[in-house]
């Protein structure tokens, strides 16, 4: 990537309370890859995590844990003030290739040239964790079908991208609007992902770019597959957040159907056959009632 494409280029990472040495490592891959870096923490217990400012870092520690959406917005408002047209959404447990900017970048660039109306595009990554989830999902039907790449310089058209890795011009930001805050944390990137489709744009995944991933605290295997799995404070929010999303009008009845039947999986399964069943169970009914009720917001 050339300089000047790489000072239009802003990459945030959100944390709390992160590995140390993690963090550095993600820190020490993308500032070779962009010009600017800001830090969005979400009050963390210690700042000694926190890598020290340096011209190309910024750290902007917020007052309470506010959530992701809140923290990406905060980030996304000082970019635009930096002047920058594009924003490289990260966590803080994901580790980049290091040319995973640039393959982005200019599969971005590709992708307006051809005519498309590009919202983001992300990265193929890998769980560190033997988990075997699709980088890549498309909804056919009421059914989130997973997308394999047919090659490495493949570019497949998906319904939304995980937020890690995710590239995105200011310029959609503009017009799609912000991250959703009162989701908190989980299904921010679907939902912005699917406002932005019924606006006319399109996320896209670029399989020559790389990145690892850590989804979910463990994995637990189904048959031949392998989930991730979260706390019972996650399943709350899975819960109560894909219910709300069955709610919006921007929500099309073939995503309503199939965040409803995700639902019924995710409580029968967490409910009765994933430790601790009870706790599950009692966070995934309040998901339930504050959902229905939209009552959002940090839990």
């Amino acid at each position: 990537m050339n300089d000047k494409a790489a000072q239009r280029i802003c990459a945030i990472i959100v944390t709390f309370n992160p590995n140390g040495e993690v963090l550095a490592r993600l820190v020490s891959t993308i500032t070779q890859q962009v010009e600017h870096l800001l830090i969005i923490d979400n009050n963390s217990s210690s700042e000694k995590s926190l890598p020290q400012p340096h011209p190309s870092l910024e750290v902007i520690r917020l007052d309470d844990n506010h959530g992701i959406a809140r923290a990406q917005n905060e980030g996304i408002e000082r970019a635009r003030s930096m002047g920058c047209n594009y924003v490289l959404l990260l966590d803080q447990d994901s580790n980049p290739a290091p040319n995973m900017v640039t393959v982005l970048f200019e599969a971005l660039r590709r992708l307006e040239n051809h005519g498309e109306r590009p919202a983001c595009v992300g990265p193929r990554y890998s769980d560190t964790a033997p988990v075997n989830v699709s980088p890549f999902v498309r909804l056919e039907g009421i059914r989130l079908k997973r997308l394999d790449c047919g090659g490495t310089d493949a570019v497949v058209k998906v319904d939304f991208l995980i937020a890690s890795g995710c590239l995105i011009p200011m310029s959609v930001l503009d017009t799609v609007g912000p991250m959703t805050e009162s989701l908190f944390i989980d299904y921010v990137d679907i939902e912005w992902g699917l406002r932005a489709h019924q606006l006319g744009y399109s996320s896209f995944g670029v399989c020559e770019a790389h990145m690892q991933h850590s989804v979910g605290d463990f994995s637990l295997a189904i048959g031949a597959r392998r989930i991730p799995v979260h706390g019972p404070t996650r399943q709350y929010y899975q819960i109560r957040n894909a219910l709300w999303l069955c709610r919006q009008n921007h929500i099309t009845p073939q995503w309503k159907m199939a965040l409803f039947l995700r639902i019924v999986r995710r409580l029968v399964l967490f409910s009765l056959f994933v430790s601790p069943r009870r706790e599950n169970c009692r966070s995934m009914i309040a998901g339930l009632r504050d959902g229905y009720k939209s009552r959002m917001g940090k839990k």
